[in-house]
């Protein structure tokens, strides 16, 4: 099978592998537990606080590990809104956001938060001027995506945290598509708070962090919850946040040299595919450097994706979807697609074991499916 899923999940390093198992086997103690077992491993976690602010860019002291991005969104967006309740109800967000985020600010719409959706250009970018109008006086909290999930455009989050920041607006980023793949640097960026995942860089699943800046008030929805400084209930996974740390690390010393395969495989793909006249690359400048997000027009991207699954070729939609029901791209609809054309979205991910092979293979079948498809439809 040709795997070409990575932003929905990547295999697990060699090195996160050894990294768990070790750990598994040397550091089992509950890192609350106050024997030396415990206080060993209650020390190694401090220390991997200290490597991943390191890569961030922020305090070690803002960083606690979750059950993954989703959960991260969650704890971070309800603690920080609960947390500055008294500030202000308002809350900024994009079309752009990943489901956990949409969930969660319905979560909080339900518990009396006003949620604004910032609407984004034909580049998905967030303005300036759509910004600034969609602030108001009671606004407290931005949470804006760096890279999307489905299309892969990235935000200007300097841009828009100095913006926030004037405003004393706190910013939080879901960072899960981007970390390990472009610089994330809380600070430069004005990031309040962030959440990152260990599953799309190599990692365990049910593994990730969120940074909130030890400046701000939060205010977890549990009371009386002892692990992670009081953030998140349950026993610390030692060997996860290891494991996490050991691909984060193979990853972010490596991103110059991921980003130049990724982009030689995308020019690649590009050069072989440019007699396929249907196909339609919805790629920008602001394009996460491994997504190809695609339409054949006229074709559903789930009949596409069925059919190259069919010759062993695995990639996605780009959004949720059930056999015979498929919700259309978000996305694209948010940067002026149709509903039809957002259905049509075929969402092509790559990673580092990626070859030019894979590729060549990709695009004949792609190339055979279209013909296909067009002479039977009359197309």
């Amino acid at each position: 099978m040709i795997y070409l899923d990575y932003a929905a999940t990547t295999p697990m390093s060699p090195e996160a592998i050894h990294a768990y198992a070790e750990t598994a086997g040397s550091y089992y103690a509950n890192t609350s537990s106050l024997h030396d077992p415990g206080t060993d491993a209650s020390d190694l976690i401090n220390l991997a606080r200290v490597e991943l602010a390191r890569m961030l860019s922020c305090q070690k002291d803002g960083i606690y590990f979750t059950g993954g991005g989703s959960d991260g969104n969650f704890l971070a967006l309800t603690s920080l809104a609960r947390g500055n309740w008294e500030k202000g109800n308002h809350i900024l967000t994009s079309p752009m956001e990943h489901s956990s985020v949409m969930n969660t600010l319905s979560f909080l719409e339900n518990e009396g938060f006003e949620v604004t959706v910032v609407p984004v250009d034909s580049y998905g970018q967030i303005t300036e001027e759509a910004l600034r109008q969609s602030i108001k006086d009671n606004t407290i909290l931005a949470t804006i995506s760096h890279g999307n999930s489905e299309i892969g455009i990235t935000q200007n989050l300097k841009m828009i945290g100095n913006i926030l920041k004037e405003h004393g607006i706190m910013f939080h980023s879901d960072c899960v598509q981007t970390f390990g793949k472009l610089p994330v640097q809380a600070e430069e960026m004005n990031l309040d708070a962030l959440t990152v995942s260990a599953h799309k860089i190599h990692g365990p699943k049910g593994m990730g962090a969120v940074y909130i800046s030890p400046q701000l008030s939060i205010k977890p929805l549990l009371t009386g919850v002892t692990h992670e400084r009081g953030f998140r209930q349950g026993t610390v996974n030692t060997p996860g946040v290891i494991s996490f740390l050991a691909a984060a690390s193979n990853q972010w010393n490596h991103m110059i040299e991921w980003n130049t395969h990724v982009d030689d495989l995308i020019s690649q793909f590009l050069s072989l595919t440019s007699g396929l006249v249907q196909m339609v690359v919805e790629r920008t400048a602001s394009t996460l450097p491994h997504f190809l997000p695609i339409r054949l027009e006229g074709m559903e991207g789930q009949y596409a994706m069925l059919e190259l699954n069919r010759r062993k070729i695995a990639v996605s939609t780009g959004s949720a979807c059930k056999a015979g029901q498929q919700e259309p791209s978000k996305a694209l609809m948010a940067i002026g697609r149709t509903a039809d054309q957002a259905h049509e979205l075929v969402r092509i991910t790559l990673g580092r074991e990626t070859t030019r092979e894979e590729i060549t293979t990709l695009a004949k079948a792609l190339q055979e499916l279209a013909e296909r498809f067009y002479e039977q439809t009359g197309s």
